[in-house]
């Protein structure tokens, strides 16, 4: 199936060539390398019809029904369409499909429960947690006093014990569970449990595991926190976006704290292309492909390991692996730059407890072009190799090249 209509292609080569060309070649860097970052997949053609429909044209401020513009009666349509298909999805009384992104998410969550200056207890940077979740760049290390809880050094497993002494401690106003380097499933009823404790909100990072969710591969945050914060992308395999979920309680701070006060005018294009992905996640094929990527994942990890490589709590619960190459001689940025070379598209991050960098990779959009354990096994191997300095990169690239083309992306491409 075309990714973009032949039409729509065309016009664009006629007015503008150069970046035609510049659309054509990353459409063919991502059909003809692995794409192996964790935080990213390959949406479906009916996800980018939506991105490139009129929908792009109309402006949105507000709510359904609550417009500051007139002409929103066929937009306030898609919006209650991605709004209703999200809480049948996710089971929550409450969606906000408008958040630009899981930082936006983020931002809008806080707002909506937090004031300045109050203190927040989440996961450290060095651990796996994100730049919401209290670096001193970012907007919630200024105007937040985070505490950081961290893993256990051998396990790598959440500190639980740490957890809980932190949080009696410093008696915070909010709790994040969520990460977006920590492979395992988050036990989102003890982190409810810590937050009753001591009186405070328990809000969901959900951006990597929420399309796992929707599958019914992981378990899910919606009954245990305040809170939800998500991207669309990802596992769920929508627009590059965010979400908010929550009980009808919250919803109005919720809805406030998203416009006005974080937030314009929705992009209702981007919204009607998260209604299409989650009327995707609902098809039973899509709880066939979560338990899959996951599937993966473990023979991706098994496999490496098998190598010799280190795989940060001994494997994975998820989508995500964290490996440590240094076994293999290579530190985290070395071998990012060989595999890159050698066509294999992933992060570094941090490893718990020390200055190295490690790996961080991810099985959902392998998945989605259609490959399978037998797959990762042969990756496996090939990643080894590529850091053993085994193959060089002309060969290792070969290799990769007839890999994508028996499970292209984008068919007919």
């Amino acid at each position: 199936m075309a990714v973009t209509h032949t039409l729509e292609a065309d016009v664009l080569r006629r007015q503008d060539p150069e970046m035609a060309d510049i659309l054509a070649g990353e459409l063919a860097r991502q059909s003809r390398t692995l794409q192996l970052i964790a935080a990213e997949n390959f949406t479906s053609p009916a996800v980018l019809a939506a991105l490139g429909s009129p929908l792009a044209n109309k402006y949105a401020e507000g709510y359904p029904g609550a417009r500051y513009h007139g002409g929103c009666e066929i937009v306030d349509m898609a919006e209650r369409t991605a709004v209703e298909r999200a809480k049948v999805l996710f089971r929550a009384e409450h969606a906000n499909v408008q958040p630009h992104s899981g930082s936006s998410a983020m931002l809008a969550a806080y707002a909506a429960l937090l004031r300045p200056g109050d203190t927040v207890l989440a996961l450290g940077l060095p651990y796996g947690g994100h730049l919401t979740h209290g670096s001193p760049a970012n907007f919630s290390g200024r105007w937040f006093d985070f505490v950081a809880y961290g893993v256990e050094a051998e396990s790598g497993l959440i500190d639980h014990d740490q957890v809980r002494t932190l949080a009696r401690t410093h008696r915070p106003k909010a709790v994040v569970c969520g990460s977006i380097a920590y492979p395992r499933h988050v036990d989102h009823a003890f982190f409810r449990d810590v937050a009753d404790e001591v009186g405070a909100y328990l809000i969901a990072d959900a951006a990597h595991p929420i399309g796992l969710v929707a599958g019914g591969a992981a378990p899910s945050p919606v009954p245990y926190a305040d809170v939800v914060c998500a991207t669309t992308h990802k596992v769920l395999r929508g627009p590059r976006g965010g979400m908010i979920l929550c009980g009808s309680d919250l919803a109005e701070r919720v809805d406030r704290a998203v416009f006005p006060f974080t937030q314009g005018g929705a992009q209702m294009h981007a919204i009607a292309a998260k209604a299409v992905a989650f009327g995707e996640a609902a098809r039973p094929a899509f709880a066939v492909y979560a338990h899959q990527v996951v599937a993966n994942a473990r023979a991706l990890a098994a496999g490496l390991a098998a190598e010799g490589l280190v795989i940060v709590t001994g494997g994975t619960d998820t989508h995500m692996l964290i490996v440590d190459p240094a076994p293999l001689g290579v530190d985290g940025r070395t071998a990012r730059g060989r595999l890159m070379a050698a066509g294999l598209v992933l992060d570094t991050c941090a490893l718990p407890h020390g200055d190295a960098r490690g790996l961080r990779l991810g099985t959902a959009a392998v998945t989605t072009q259609g490959m399978g354990e037998a797959e990762m096994a042969r990756i496996a191997a090939l990643f080894a190799a590529v850091l053993r300095e085994e193959t060089d990169g002309a060969r290792a690239r070969t290799e990769v090249r007839e890999l994508t083309g028996r499970f292209p992306p984008y068919p007919g491409r």
